[in-house]
């Protein structure tokens, strides 16, 4: 079998945590130049960006030397450069860090931060943060958390040894521990382990679960109860479905609280708004580095806040179109 020759180095360097976007004009094609692919691959509407970064040098070739507006259409050839991100509001919550050593960081993610760029998240990540905070150009994510979820995230230092740290969560040798809040239902016989098949669609925001051979496997476990109506779950993931735990807490009846997609799909937030956090959080990690052979055991800092004030969460003035005051069973 052909081994895949890997693209050169980057000739440009990191911008604000952010690698620039690399792009590998196709083998065929009847671009003419390589303007003409960027504005078909960019859209039409970018055409003006395109023109603006190629007069100004800001594309390059594997050699770093910019790109010429009229250049040549080269199969195969690898150009580079930096998009211009709209400004991002700052998710106003501190990045802790759990563990560090010369391979992996793990981080205690806050609510509301993405792990990775992704969309209209992209300085405003854990990755980028950490990457700028710790000076790491090179930390790259073994796996990642819902932007809504707090929790632990491990992180790898060096590239070459990020597949063997991914390799544990794709293997499930990592032991995940969660928590969350969600009503209490005193008719729920728990612990018990729930199965389902879950799907999610790419464009459609929330996971649904249908018949067939279960690929989403979770533990469910109630910790502690307290009026009104509010508990306290243990929750250990088998498997790692996206929104595995939200769908299957909300399909046993007691959607975690905070939750915008389950059981219904909310109105979006307004940009900068940050109440009311998902109370889920990832609070344990636990396995054997595969490259150091140490046994990791890692707890989360972090408290959820309904369960120290329900009432001080519960009461943030809902933003318009979103629903109020939520309710739990009394």
């Amino acid at each position: 079998m052909r081994r895949r020759t890997p693209p050169p180095p980057s000739p440009l360097p990191q911008r604000d945590g952010i690698d620039p976007v690399r792009v590998r004009l196709p083998g065929e094609g009847a671009w003419a130049t390589v303007r003409e692919h960027l504005v078909e691959r960019l859209g039409e509407a970018r055409a003006g960006i395109v023109d603006g970064m190629l007069a100004a040098g800001l594309v390059v070739g594997a050699d770093g030397a910019a790109v010429a507006p009229d250049a040549a259409y080269v199969p195969g050839m690898f150009v580079w450069f930096h998009r211009e991100l709209p400004p991002e509001a700052p998710v106003p919550f501190p990045l802790e860090i759990v563990y560090r050593d010369e391979h992996i960081v793990v981080a205690d993610k806050p609510h509301f931060l993405a792990t990775t760029p992704r969309g209209s998240h992209v300085t405003e990540t854990a990755l980028a943060r950490l990457r700028r905070e710790l000076g790491i150009p090179a930390l790259g994510a073994a796996h990642r958390l819902d932007r809504l979820t707090a929790g632990l995230v491990l992180f790898t230092v060096r590239p070459e040894e990020r597949g063997a740290y991914q390799a544990l969560f794709r293997e499930r040798r990592v032991h995940k521990v969660y928590e969350a809040l969600a009503p209490h239902d005193p008719g729920l016989a728990l612990p018990r382990t729930v199965r389902s098949r879950i799907v999610k669609e790419r464009g459609v925001l929330a996971a649904y679960e249908v018949a067939g051979e279960p690929n989403a496997v979770s533990r469910v476990e109630l910790v502690e109860h307290r009026a009104p109506g509010l508990a306290r779950y243990r929750l250990l993931p088998a498997t790692g479905q996206t929104h595995q735990l939200r769908v299957h807490m909300n399909a046993l009846g007691v959607p975690i609280l905070g939750d915008p997609l389950y059981p219904e799909v909310a109105a979006p937030e307004p940009v900068g708004e940050f109440r009311r956090p998902l109370q889920l959080l990832a609070r344990e990690l636990e396995f054997t580095d595969p490259v150091t052979g140490t046994e990791h055991r890692l707890r989360s800092g972090r408290d959820l806040e309904a369960w120290a004030s329900y009432d001080r969460w519960a009461a943030t003035p809902a933003a318009p179109g979103r629903p109020g005051r939520p309710t739990v069973p009394q």
